[in-house]
This record gives structure tokens, sequence and C-alpha cells, in this order.
């Protein structure tokens, strides 16, 4: 008869893992370096009010992209980490329900926002 054995993952694949998420991390913050220096050259155009705004949604728009990215890196560190399954789907589960509270609340600034740059975009009577 079989025993039911946990599944451990290797220490060379976690540590492979944990390289592969070192190097995701480092080819993503040269592409927000670059993605800064493009809107650094965008922020110096001429402003008016429908541009301004935006802009304000915008850098917004990017504070929230940064800040998902690092916790999916920082998830991706940690299943790189898990001793077993079980600590995977514990980790994978704590981060779904942060990252949807996350969410939630990023859309509701974003929606904020829109409004008020949409709002200072009607013509006032």
């Amino acid at each position: 008869m079989a025993q039911n054995q946990p599944f451990e993952m290797p220490k060379q694949l976690r540590e492979l893992a944990e390289k592969n998420v070192e190097q995701g991390r480092a080819v993503y913050a040269q592409f927000m370096d670059a993605m800064a220096q493009a809107m650094s050259v965008w922020s110096t155009a001429p402003s008016n009010v429908m541009t301004s705004g935006f802009r304000d949604v915008q850098e917004l728009a990017i504070r929230f992209a940064k800040e998902n990215a690092e916790a999916g890196f920082a998830l991706a560190s940690e299943v790189a980490n898990a001793k077993d399954i079980q600590g995977v789907m514990t980790l994978q589960s704590r981060y779904a329900q942060t990252q949807l509270q996350s969410y939630a609340r990023q859309a509701q600034e974003l929606g904020r926002l829109m409004a008020e740059a949409v709002g200072s975009m009607k013509p006032r009577s």
C-alpha cells in the first residue's frame, strides 16, 4: 500500500524559480524606467486644462501598475520558496484576497480622479 507523502519542491527548483523572479523584476524595472522617461518628455509638452487632469489619472494608473507588479513579484518569490503544494495554495489564496481589495480601492480612486478630470473640462456658466 502506497503511503501518501506530501509533495515537496526540490531546493534546486526553488532556487531556479527565485532567480527567474529576480530576472523578471530587473526587466520590469528597466521597462518602468523607460516608461518614466517617456512620460517626462510628454509632461513637458504645453499643458492645458484637459491634459493636466488626465495627466494626474495617468500618473495614478502608473503608480497602481507598479504596486500590482510588485505584489505579483512578491507572490512569485514566496511561491518559489514554498515547501509544498499546501503552502503554494495558501499563498495564492492570500494574494487573491489582497489583490481583489487593492483592485477595488484602485478602481474607486481612479474613478474619482477621472470624474474630477472630466468635471474640470466642462464649460462653466
